[in-house]
């Protein structure tokens, strides 16, 4: 017998909640769907979705243990996580992007077929996406 999945949903750790929020809502265009507590963007725990696609965000630090700016060495670490969102026209993701004035650059063909657009969140995490090319 196998295991019944029904979805996947990643959890990252973030440095700074209304950054990555407004980040992930008001560029990508993710809905905030619940969250440890309301207190407009700042809260501890989020589940946002976009599409079928859902994500968590959780503040890496308690508020009162917050250092005042991020530990390069932790953030050296988001370059290995990486989340590939399949996404019909990564063309129309990088002109959003960039209309947001977020720095990507366009979209390319990888070895394998896949039509690829990589950007980077406020902390690090490499995003793609991706399309088989056609």
């Amino acid at each position: 017998m196998s295991i019944e999945v029904r979805g996947v949903c990643a959890l990252l750790q973030v440095f700074d909640m209304p950054t990555s929020v407004r980040f992930y809502r008001d560029v990508l265009g993710f809905e905030v769907v619940q969250t440890s507590a309301r207190d407009g963007d700042r809260f501890d725990w989020g589940l946002l979705r976009l599409g079928d696609a859902e994500l968590m965000l959780n503040t890496a630090y308690e508020a009162d243990d917050r250092p005042a700016s991020p530990d390069p060495q932790r953030l050296s670490q988001h370059r290995d996580v990486g989340l590939y969102f399949g996404c019909p026209d990564p063309d129309a993701v990088y002109r959003l992007l960039r209309e947001k004035g977020v720095d990507a650059e366009p979209p390319k063909v990888a070895p394998y077929g896949m039509k690829q657009l990589y950007v980077s969140d406020p902390d690090g995490f490499l995003l793609c996406f991706q399309w088989p090319a056609g």
